[in-house]
């Protein structure tokens, strides 16, 4: 870099990356050189929307945009099983990536991207934006201080209309690439899914051992409900209900979500429903009222942390290493379900 400005890529221009741009045409510390996709019409669309980009180059696939604009770092928002490749491409390019999640699809695309990255030299960053939430931090503050003790058991649920939706469209005859699993690498579990098992495994630091699932598929062909028991290396276990096929506001999220501890238990819920703002509370064994938690931490956005870290202001808060924990929890599920047998994470392709 030049200065301390980012010269950022965008690799896709769908719905996604849109709320992307919207926060880093803000950040002064960031400049936008060049776009991709490969469906030429949202070059025309972020144009529109975006009159700061009037200038900005676009281009039909990854490596026009490596090669043409030579960014400092890329922003990733396209089907997940574009994310290895993609990825590995803008490290050995020179590019530091922010990657919306999940990272990938496998155990062993995980690696490869790790891999990758350790060559490279490069920040990988997975844009799981409760790592830099306020009431997440305050969450992981709590565990990591102690003040429950030892994690001992996870129970998680998190229910979305999402099946409905996604059916929706397949019947007005537009099939939505997250139903393909050639492009979506799984259903439910893979995508909103998939910042419900993250959170937890961060927080917790918890690192999963062997899993057993049981899965619903209706008429989808992928995952939509799932059920999965999870035993974690150090002895700890979870119990994840994960309902596609649910009612709900739109989009929204509802998740109720209890992780106890020798000493205590974090209780947090609704995230998604009405106010957008979960509710957490801290308790701990032997005392009748909650625990006063202290004050929350200022939050940030996946794309300004994204920055700071790459200006040496600020530590990764998701790292490479948190796609690969929740792909080995997730590739472990969708093979349990497949076969009916608890799967060892260490079985997984390296």
């Amino acid at each position: 870099m030049s200065d301390t400005r980012v010269r950022i890529g965008l690799i896709g221009l769908g719905n996604n990356m849109l709320s992307h741009i919207g926060r880093l045409v803000q950040m002064p510390e960031v400049e936008l050189v060049g776009g991709c996709d490969p469906v030429t019409d949202m070059h025309a669309r972020a144009r529109d929307r975006f009159p700061q980009l009037a200038s900005m180059p676009t281009f039909a696939t990854h490596d026009e945009l490596l090669r043409g604009v030579a960014p400092d770092a890329v922003i990733i928002s396209t089907p997940h099983s574009y994310h290895r490749d993609q990825t590995v491409a803008s490290l050995e390019a020179g590019a530091h990536v922010l990657v919306e999640k999940p990272l990938v699809n496998s155990v062993r695309e995980a690696n490869d991207v790790i891999r990758a990255r350790d060559a490279s030299g490069k920040v990988v960053m997975v844009s799981y934006q409760r790592h830099t939430q306020a009431p997440y931090l305050k969450i992981k503050e709590i565990i990591d201080s102690g003040r429950i003790g030892t994690v001992q058991m996870i129970v998680a649920l998190q229910n979305q209309m999402w099946y409905a939706g996604q059916m929706n469209r397949v019947r007005q005859g537009n099939v939505p690439w997250r139903m393909q699993a050639h492009l979506s690498g799984g259903g439910q579990l893979n995508d909103s899914g998939s910042h419900l098992v993250d959170i937890l495994l961060h927080v917790t630091g918890l690192e999963p051992s062997h899993v057993y699932a049981a899965q619903q598929s209706f008429d989808a062909g992928l995952d939509i409900n799932s059920a999965v028991t999870v035993r974690f290396t150090s002895g700890a276990q979870a119990s994840l209900s994960i309902v596609g096929n649910a009612p709900g506001i739109g989009g929204a999220v509802w998740e109720d979500v209890t992780i106890y501890g020798s000493n205590g238990a974090i209780y947090y819920r609704m995230m998604g429903q009405p106010g957008f703002e979960p509710f957490v509370e801290l308790r701990r064994i032997g005392e009748n009222d909650p625990v006063d938690m202290g004050p929350l931490a200022q939050g940030t956005t996946p794309d300004q942390h994204f920055v700071d870290v790459i200006l040496g202001k600020s530590v990764n808060l998701a790292p490479a290493e948190c796609g690969l924990r929740v792909m080995q929890l997730s590739e472990a599920a969708w093979q349990s379900a497949g076969t009916g047998q608890v799967v060892e994470v260490a079985s997984l392709g390296h």
